[in-house]
């Protein structure tokens, strides 16, 4: 990230006489750094200070809350990946960007996702309401679909690919991405045969469809 305007001990600087220990602010700033500008209670209990340390630093206007328990440092604003890391850090769970979001950072094919996309494990469903530009999608995260991009946990290719097709985004996509994966050398020959089957599997499931209601 770009800090050549703003340093860390510019930033220490910045919030001198705030009721909170001095060498806390470098740590909490690097883990901001690391989080496209952003910090939660956890990031604070991780350091050693508590989720009030936050909440003092925005009543001070050092840091802005932007979602429930997400806070931004302003000085980090900007950051095109912001909206993604908010939207893991907001459920506050093991979670991943999938689907179309996935697609779209991959540079797979040439969707526009209205909303940001992420799986996360039924088991740690939110109890409160996402953010309407979140899109919640419920499913298992093995590690072998997923991988990191600039410090976020996303789907692979292959699986952003398999979650298209399971939720009909459009083949126009679908097809875009497989020749793009192929070009890039994203797709193994095993990752292409699980595309296969699934578009196999997808078709059989319409063609069921169109016989029930015959």
């Amino acid at each position: 990230m770009d800090l050549v305007h703003w340093t860390l001990t510019d930033a220490c600087h910045m919030m001198h006489g705030i009721a909170m220990p001095t060498q806390l602010f470098p740590k909490l700033l690097e883990r901001a750094v690391a989080q496209h500008g952003l910090l939660t209670p956890d990031d604070a209990r991780a350091v050693g200070t508590t989720e009030n340390a936050l909440r003092r630093l925005a009543h001070e206007g050092v840091i802005a809350r932007v979602g429930f328990a997400v806070y931004q440092v302003p000085q980090l604003a900007g950051d095109p990946l912001a909206q993604y890391q908010e939207a893991l850090l907001w459920l506050r769970a093991p979670a991943a960007l999938t689907h179309d979001t996935a697609l779209d950072l991959h540079h797979l094919c040439d969707i526009n996702p209205g909303k940001v996309h992420v799986t996360v494990d039924i088991r740690n469903r939110p109890r409160r309401t996402a953010p309407t530009w979140i899109q919640i999608h419920f499913g298992g995260l093995p590690e072998a679909d997923l991988t990191w991009l600039e410090g976020l946990r996303i789907a692979t290719p292959t699986r952003a690919i398999l979650d298209a097709i399971a939720t009909n985004i459009g083949q126009q996509f679908i097809d875009q991405a497989i020749e793009t994966g192929k070009q890039r050398g994203l797709l193994t020959q095993h990752d292409l045969r699980r595309i296969e089957i699934a578009q196999l599997r997808q078709r059989l499931q319409v063609l069921e469809r169109l016989d029930q209601g015959a």
